[in-house]
């Protein structure tokens, strides 16, 4: 997983926090943290699934856990109304971003 391209683009998608977390020198420490709490929620979240339907896709599960773990973490951001008065779709964005084909190395 690339947790911490998901979380960079979570914070990029706040135009403010993420200037004031640059100016500051905080943007790097920032994203560490909030990835390592994503990776833990999600690994927590797929583990717990799992054993809550053993049998399951585990592409589902892990697609599930993920969508879990990124609401919880977009509850910790702080909101920002983006200029244009549209809704954000960030946990939307988050969403596709994972579903996108990964290439095998």
């Amino acid at each position: 997983m690339l947790y911490k391209t998901i979380v960079l683009e979570l914070i990029q998608q706040r135009p403010a926090m993420y200037e004031r977390l640059r100016r500051q020198r905080q943007l790097l420490n920032t994203m560490n943290r909030y990835s390592k709490e994503l990776k833990a929620s999600h690994l927590e979240w797929k583990e717990h699934l799992a054993q809550a339907r053993p049998g399951s896709d585990p592409i589902q599960i892990e697609s599930e856990a993920m969508e879990i773990a990124l609401a919880k973490i977009l509850d910790h951001l702080p909101s920002e109304s983006p200029p244009n008065g549209e809704d954000p779709a960030c946990l939307d964005a988050a969403i596709a971003f994972i579903h996108q084909p990964t290439p095998h190395a």
